[in-house]
């Protein structure tokens, strides 16, 4: 399905599971992280290579089932994908940055250093391979680093600059959390639907994920096919 035709640019618990709700309610088949569970044909394999060897990624064949794509790993390759698809409009979700820390302070980041168990080579260590890599760089499962706030928030305002700086402002729509359909539609070429703009992935639906597996720490027992191909 690719060429990506939309790339989400904004970091994780900035409203991307929303926005891939909503995209895919406009026809869009949508990418973020929790397409691994979703999707058996998706590697994660695939992006920490890509994370490894920038230069030799295989982006049509990574996004092949995609042409939309928003949240982690996706985020990490934004110049690459921008580079790779210059027709793709880029959609920069944002929040304050003290909202941002606290919101992935209490899911994301606590969901990385939870301590699960999964045997080498096994499919939840391969995906917990790639995302301590790819997410942040590493940062986002590193307990000391993200505890220092103000390092994380100058990290992650520093990156809403860079997009700024990087993408063309005919093709940048940057979107406030939970603001709605209106220009989004708007710069996307779509009809507003009637449905309300969706709200998913809350701290509180996060956190109650993250509590299940605190109290059972055995990583789940996927297939072993699972995420072969």
């Amino acid at each position: 399905m690719a060429p990506l035709e939309v790339i989400g640019a904004g970091y994780g618990r900035t409203g991307t599971d929303s926005l891939r709700t909503a995209l895919n309610m406009l026809g869009y088949k949508t990418h973020h992280m929790k397409s691994f569970w979703e999707d058996q044909e998706m590697n994660p394999d695939d992006f920490y290579d890509a994370y490894v060897n920038r230069d030799q990624a295989d982006w049509d064949k990574i996004y092949a089932n995609y042409n939309a794509a928003v949240d982690w790993p996706t985020v990490t390759f934004y110049k690459e994908l921008v580079a790779k698809y210059p027709d793709a409009k880029v959609l920069l979700t944002v929040r304050s940055a003290e909202s941002w820390y606290k919101s992935a302070k209490n899911t994301i980041h606590k969901a990385a250093t939870t301590g699960l168990r999964a045997p080498e080579g096994s499919p939840m260590a391969r995906f917990t391979r790639m995302t301590t890599s790819v997410c942040l760089d590493g940062l986002l499962a590193d307990k000391e680093a993200f505890a220092d706030e103000e390092r994380m928030k100058k990290i992650y305002l520093d990156h809403i600059e860079d997009v700024k700086k990087t993408v063309p402002a005919e093709k940048l729509l940057i979107m406030e959390l939970g603001e709605g359909w209106t220009r989004m539609c708007n710069f996307l070429g779509k009809e507003i639907p009637k449905e309300p703009y969706p709200s998913t992935n809350s701290t509180e639906e996060f956190s109650k994920m993250i509590s299940t597996f605190e109290k059972n720490p055995e990583t789940p027992n996927l297939p072993d096919g699972c995420w072969s191909k």
